[in-house]
C-alpha cells in the first residue's frame, strides 16, 4: 500500500512539474511573439513614413534594385564622450515569390569623440547585391569592415548613378528628430537574434534568408514584408 502511495505521489509530482514547465514555455513563447509583433509594426511604420514622402525618401529605383532591406527603428544612442548604440530590427530578402519572412537582428556599436546626449534614430539599409546579403549570414557582421557601406541618396530627383551606389553593396539612411538623410553607418555591428528567430520560426536567420528558403511568414510579422511589397513589388529572378 505504501509503495502504491509513493508511486502515485511520484506520478503526481512529475505531472505537476511537466505542466509547470509547459506553462512557462508557453508563456515565454507568447511573450516573444508579442515582442516580435511589436518590432515588426514599428519597423513597418518607420519604413512607411519615410518612404511615403517622395521628395525626401529613398529613390524608388534604389528600392527596386535592393536585394534585401533592413529596418532598425528607434535605435537608442547614448553618448557622454564615449558613446554606444543598440536596437533591434528586421531584414527581409527579395525572392522569386516576393519579400521573404523577416529575420530578426540586433544593431550595436560604439563611437568615440566630442558627443553628449541621448536620442533615438531609425535606420534603413539597402543591400544592393548578394555580397551584401552574404555578410548577414555570418555570425557577426561589421558595417564598413566586412562590407562597404555608403550614405544613400535621398529624394525623387537624387542621382542613383553614382559610383557609391554601384560600388557599395550596402546603402544606409537614418532619421532622427524628423530629418531623414543618407548616412555611412561604419563601425556598427549586426548580429542575428537567433533566440527570437528560433522561437518564431524554429530556424536561424541564415535559414530564413537563404534565397530558396520559402519560410512561411507568421501572421504577427506579416506587416513588414507586406509594407515592403507596397513600395517595391518586384520579385527576384529565378
Amino acid at each position: 500500500m505504501k509503495n502504491t502511495i509513493r508511486f502515485m505521489t511520484a506520478i503526481m509530482i512529475a505531472v505537476l512539474l511537466t505542466s509547470a514547465a509547459i506553462f512557462a514555455q508557453n508563456k515565454k513563447a507568447a511573450k516573444e511573439m508579442k515582442e516580435a509583433s511589436k518590432q515588426a509594426k514599428k519597423a513597418a511604420q518607420a519604413f512607411r513614413e519615410i518612404s511615403g514622402d517622395a521628395d525626401k525618401a529613398i529613390p524608388r529605383e534604389l528600392l527596386d534594385r535592393a536585394e534585401a532591406i533592413a529596418v532598425f527603428p528607434s535605435v537608442l544612442k547614448v553618448a557622454f564622450g564615449f558613446g554606444g548604440r543598440g536596437g533591434q530590427g528586421l531584414i527581409s530578402r527579395r525572392t522569386a515569390t516576393g519579400w521573404s519572412a523577416p529575420a530578426f537582428f540586433n544593431l550595436g556599436g560604439a563611437s568615440i569623440g566630442p558627443q553628449i546626449g541621448i536620442n533615438k534614430t531609425d535606420y534603413i539599409m539597402l543591400f544592393m547585391n548578394d555580397d551584401g546579403v552574404k555578410g548577414l549570414l555570418q555570425d557577426k557582421f561589421e558595417l564598413g569592415a566586412d562590407a562597404a557601406i555608403a550614405a544613400g541618396p535621398v529624394g525623387r530627383t537624387a542621382s542613383v548613378g553614382t559610383n557609391a551606389t554601384f560600388d557599395s553593396p550596402i546603402l544606409s539612411y537614418s532619421r532622427s528628430r524628423g530629418a531623414f538623410i543618407g548616412v555611412a553607418l561604419k563601425g556598427a555591428v549586426i548580429t542575428a537574434d537567433d533566440d527570437l528567430n528560433r522561437s518564431l520560426y524554429t530556424k536561424t536567420a541564415k535559414d530564413i534568408l537563404l534565397r530558396d528558403a520559402n519560410v512561411a511568414v507568421p501572421q504577427p510579422v506579416q506587416i513588414f514584408p507586406q509594407t515592403l511589397t507596397s513600395f517595391s513589388p518586384r520579385t527576384a529572378q529565378k
